[in-house]
């Protein structure tokens, strides 16, 4: 069984707020000396991958598919030592994060994954950067596969698969032929942990490095969502007023009164 997991490299989400800018020129939110991690719901996605891959009696083989303007090696070698069997990146100047939408992340992710053997394809259920979760959908639709969004556990049988999917107040099984694509949910959890024999393993995995001629694609489509205007939300001045009352019924009956006053009741 081939499996392929779409994972994203974006700027550390835990880093400070401060470190993060508003341009009002490129309608882009810039990090400041952020380093880059793997989107943490990329990382559901693989570990629902590693899971599919340990429960095949045959075995499995996990290609991790990246795109960007550089991709890091090092930053990848997480998902290698987690367990992934090989890298494929495809990168081009013309592919920086912030200048694409969805639809053309997954016409670009799709033209690669042409290029891959797949009977299965595991993206996590949006980025932990731009959270606009439409890439697995759309690279379902231009593939012309059936896909399952907000998957926490999977089955393999036969020639199909048996999804759990997560919904507000429980969750439902559905079932789908492949080859497919799942969208995983981050109810998976988080991705194993990987020893240092395994991060020094990693290392001697292969990794492919593609251009845009490669996938067949001359530049990514021109994006169809076009960002008009972004700016930081204007503080509001809050002032802070302390009530005091002899006793407590005092101090809420003045903080009734208050409350109308302001029109707040």
């Amino acid at each position: 069984m081939q499996i392929v997991v779409c994972m994203k490299q974006v700027p550390d989400p835990e880093g400070p707020r401060d470190a993060f800018e508003i341009n009002p020129d490129s309608c882009l939110v810039e990090p400041r000396g952020i380093p880059p991690v793997l989107s943490l719901f990329d990382e559901n996605a693989l570990e629902l991958a590693l899971r599919i891959k340990e429960a095949q009696p045959e075995g499995a083989r996990i290609s991790v598919l990246s795109m960007g303007r550089r991709v890091s090696n090092a930053v990848m070698l997480k998902a290698l030592a987690a367990g992934a069997d090989d890298l494929v990146k495809v990168e081009d100047d013309s592919l920086e994060s912030g200048r694409l939408d969805s639809f053309a992340t997954a016409q670009v992710l799709a033209a690669a994954i042409r290029r891959l053997p797949h009977d299965l394809i595991i993206v996590g259920r949006q980025a932990a950067d731009f959270n606009d979760g439409q890439v697995g959908v759309g690279i379902a639709h231009i593939l012309d596969l059936p896909v399952i969004t907000l998957a926490r556990a999977v089955t393999v049988q036969g020639g199909g698969l048996m999804v759990e999917r997560v919904l507000a107040e429980g969750h439902e099984v559905v079932s789908a032929p492949l080859p497919a694509v799942i969208m995983a949910s981050n109810e998976v959890g988080e991705l194993r942990y990987p020893s240092m024999i395994q991060r020094r393993e990693a290392k001697q995995k292969p990794v492919q490095a593609w251009g845009m001629n490669e996938i067949g694609l001359a530049a990514p489509p021109p994006p169809r969502l076009v960002r008009k205007r972004l700016c930081a939300a204007e503080p509001k001045l809050r002032q802070c007023r302390i009530l005091d009352g002899k006793t407590p019924a005092e101090a809420g009956r003045d903080l009734v009164l208050r409350l109308k006053a302001d029109r707040v009741i």
